[in-house]
């Protein structure tokens, strides 16, 4: 069905929901997706509450070095409007997000946006393959908008290895008014973003694999980049609070815990979830989650307390919960967690799954996109490795070390500049090859439906994310994977995220609808290996040139390379 037959105008995408046997609108894939009822709401809380929808929210940022001490030294960062952590986005749902960001640093910047879909709009996602670096001196105004999205994501510097440095901050995506939440309001909202630290400079690091050589372990973990039990946050008896927490580090799995309180966790990257509760909860690079927490303790400071998995030397940091009218401050050992044990966080992450009867960013269930039922179009393999190339160190997806074109991909694509890149230089399945380097982009149909293995025959923890989408991780287990894996899959409420971890020697298996055109960035969110090749970008691909699937390129737009 082209039109949606309420209003007689095509869908921007598809609407999630609904059954073949249920009376509604007919979607892209050929399903049913919403009933008349929830259209009828959808228009009367547009007219009741029109005003909350697509408000432009106007942000200026400079960015500029300034002295940081996340592990209780003084060091240069990244700062952004001399606040590091950066400052804290908070939009609701549909936004338009305006940022004028002032480049004072003396080389090229950009920010990419982790999680946010950028809607049939990939050249503001603020990776190098799609968004000219800002220079020096110079300033680039980021238009996007939060389309249909709500839940817990983060910002970081994607160019050079700024994201050693620091220039990250949190996003928070609030639900519309009427649009029901699962559980009450809570009385506060916090981030945590927490991650591994080196006290090098980011200058000295990018040098070091610039040389080809393999970075070190870091030196220790922060909790908004604060040194140990400066993070403090306060509670109140008898109140819940919502807690965000994002994983901004750079090559370490972590895990948290509030010492003597339950996490109830509430949400992943945008998906309201089943409301389990964990003692401890792994939280893998690139990974946000959000939990509620009870303040159901004596009144006293209990510590928060974050340390590394899988790593030959366990490091821990420690925050503070603070009981409002507390006189005890957190004293002895903080509390232990898990170190090395694999079977353990498998088994954590299979049991974290989507909640069907909740409300996401729009009225209807989670549940109503039935996701097991859609045949697949296509199946991609993407295996990652590490070798030596020419004598240095390098990463691949499938053999191919990602090289960065002299122009990003999707500007010379909008162009028609010949020469840049070509599509299927990477492969869609492991091919056995020795690694070589090139500018990796493979080509896809726009609205396939596709699912995508992610082999890991390492034995480090990867941690995998696709720019511009949401993906159901319907498996995952150890071994190699094969066809007869899928007899495993999870096709009734696997979790809707867009960053999943492959455990060492192990397979994750995610299912994706091909449903925003645009190139977007498929990545390892372990950022050395992202930064010595392990990436490739996906070019969603369909022959029209109509802004109902892609909007043009911004008027603002930066040229650099041969579209200069």
């Amino acid at each position: 069905m082209e039109r949606n037959i309420v209003t007689g105008e095509r869908p921007e995408w598809p609407i999630p929901g609904g059954g073949a046997d249920r009376e509604g609108v007919v979607g892209w894939m050929g399903e049913v997706v919403v009933p008349m009822y929830l259209f009828e709401f959808w228009f009367r809380f547009k007219r009741e509450v029109g005003e909350f929808l697509e408000r432009e929210r106007y942000l200026t940022w400079k960015v500029t070095y300034g002295h940081i001490y996340p592990l209780g030294i003084q060091q240069r960062g990244i700062l952004i409007n001399d606040q590091f952590p950066g400052p804290e986005i908070i939009a609701v749902t549909n936004d338009n997000l305006i940022i004028n960001v002032f480049n004072y640093l003396d080389e090229p910047f950009l920010i990419s946006w982790d999680g946010i879909q950028q809607r049939k709009n990939s050249y503001e996602d603020g990776v190098y393959g799609t968004t000219c670096p800002i220079p020096p001196g110079k300033n680039f105004t980021y238009k996007m908008q939060v389309k249909d999205q709500i839940g817990s994501f983060f910002y970081f510097p994607s160019t050079a290895f700024h994201k050693a440095g620091g220039g990250f901050g949190g996003i928070k995506i609030l639900s519309r008014p009427l649009i029901p939440v699962p559980f009450p309001q809570p009385t506060d909202d916090y981030t945590l973003l927490i991650g591994d630290w080196y006290k090098d400079d980011h200058t000295k690091l990018k040098a070091t694999l610039d040389n080809g050589k393999k970075l070190r372990l870091a030196d220790g973990v922060h909790i908004n980049g604060r040194r140990a039990n400066d993070a403090i946050f306060t509670i109140q008896k008898g109140k819940t609070y919502r807690f965000r927490i994002s994983n901004v580090g750079l090559q370490s799995s972590l895990n948290i815990r509030f010492q003597g309180h339950k996490m109830k966790l509430v949400e992943v990257e945008g998906t309201h979830t089943m409301q389990q509760h964990y003692s401890s909860l792994d939280v893998h690079l690139g990974q946000s989650y959000s939990v509620l927490l009870t303040a159901d303790q004596a009144v006293q400071d209990y510590y928060i307390a974050v340390s590394t998995r899988f790593s030959d030397r366990i490091m821990t940091t420690t925050g503070v919960l603070h009981y409002d009218g507390s006189n005890h401050p957190v004293s002895g050992t903080p509390p232990g967690g898990p170190t090395n044990e694999i079977g353990w966080s498998l088994n954590q992450a299979r049991s974290i799954r989507t909640n069907l009867t909740a409300s996401g960013p729009r009225p209807n269930p989670q549940g109503s996109y039935h996701y097991g039922e859609i045949p697949l179009d296509r199946t991609i393999i993407l295996g990652s490795s590490a070798a030596q190339v020419n004598g240095k160190q390098r990463y691949a997806v499938n053999s191919v070390s990602f090289i960065p074109a002299d122009t990003p991909l999707k500007i010379a694509d909008y162009f028609n500049i010949k020469g840049v890149f070509k599509v299927n230089s990477v492969p869609d399945h492991p091919t056995g090859k020795h690694m070589y380097l090139d500018t990796g982009v493979l080509g896809v149909d726009y609205r396939q439906f596709v699912e995508i293995v992610f082999e890991n025959k390492e034995n480090i923890v990867q941690s995998w994310h696709l720019d511009g989408y949401n993906f159901f991780v319907v498996g995952m287990d150890g071994g190699e994977w094969s066809p007869g894996r899928r007899n495993q899959y999870n096709l009734h409420d696997a979790v809707f995220r867009c960053t999943v971890q492959v455990y060492p020697k192990s397979w994750t298996a995610i299912y994706v609808a091909l449903d925003n055109v645009g190139m977007w960035n498929i990545r390892t969110q372990y950022w050395a290996r992202q930064y010595l090749g392990q990436q490739l970008y996906l070019k969603v691909y369909t022959p029209s040139h109509s802004t109902r699937d892609e909007y043009p390129l911004p008027d603002n737009a930066l040229l650099c390379g041969r579209a200069a």
